[in-house]
């Protein structure tokens, strides 16, 4: 049960796996990409500067995605939406720690809007699989926006609104993506930060519908 990479239903709280009480690694300083931290909170992000957090399949592509995208700043690897505190990549693989692979962006919005940052989220991934993303099957592979204010939430929800109505026109099905407050985000282990540009030829899982938002939204 421990190691099913196929676990299709989160647990509880009673089934979910106990964890740990403090991160256990280190995470190197400096971004691989881009002139920032990786870790970063209140003291070491920017005046103005915001934070977005979704899950969109792997993590290794979906980091690599954002970081290309004028007006990030930082981005970071991590575990979100789950019951277990501080867990491995291999517990939260186990599906028994209810968590999904997250990326956490922080971003400049004078020049990349968060609508923009959800827009690419979905058009770079399928948002109608629920729990999977291609070939990637399982809990951790779900399709999330985790919100961090009003504001936010009430604009992922108008752009799934927009962009399900056009999915939905062209036969391919309705969104599958849960949009909630944010809730605790734990970072990954150090070697799967920035993990593409550590490995260069390493997997790259992230197809889309085929669909461009519609642009008149």
């Amino acid at each position: 049960m421990l190691f099913n990479r196929h676990k299709l239903e989160i647990p509880t709280a009673d089934q979910a796996l106990r964890g740990r009480e403090e991160q256990w690694f280190s995470i190197a300083d400096q971004h691989k990409v881009l002139d920032a931290p990786v870790v970063t909170d209140e003291s070491t992000i920017p005046d103005g500067f915001e934070v977005a957090l979704f899950g969109l399949g792997c993590f290794w592509g979906a980091e690599e995605i954002y970081w290309r995208m004028p007006g990030v700043w930082s981005t970071s690897v991590g575990y979100a939406g789950g019951t277990t505190p501080h867990p491995s990549y291999e517990e939260v693989c186990s599906g028994m720690t209810g968590h999904t692979e997250a990326v956490r962006v922080v971003f400049d919005p004078t020049r990349v809007s968060y609508a923009d940052l959800v827009k690419a989220f979905f058009e770079f991934h399928d948002p109608t699989q629920g729990m999977r993303q291609g070939n990637d099957v399982g809990t951790q592979y779900r399709s999330a926006i985790y919100t961090l204010s009003p504001e936010q939430e009430k604009t992922a929800q108008q752009l799934r609104d927009a962009y399900e109505a056009e999915l939905v026109r062209r036969g391919i099905g309705r969104i599958t993506t849960e949009i909630t407050p944010a809730p605790t985000y734990y970072y990954a282990e150090d070697h799967h930060q920035q993990y593409l540009a550590k490995n260069p030829n390493g997997y790259r899982c992230h197809s889309n519908t085929g669909v461009p938002f519609p642009a008149d939204v």
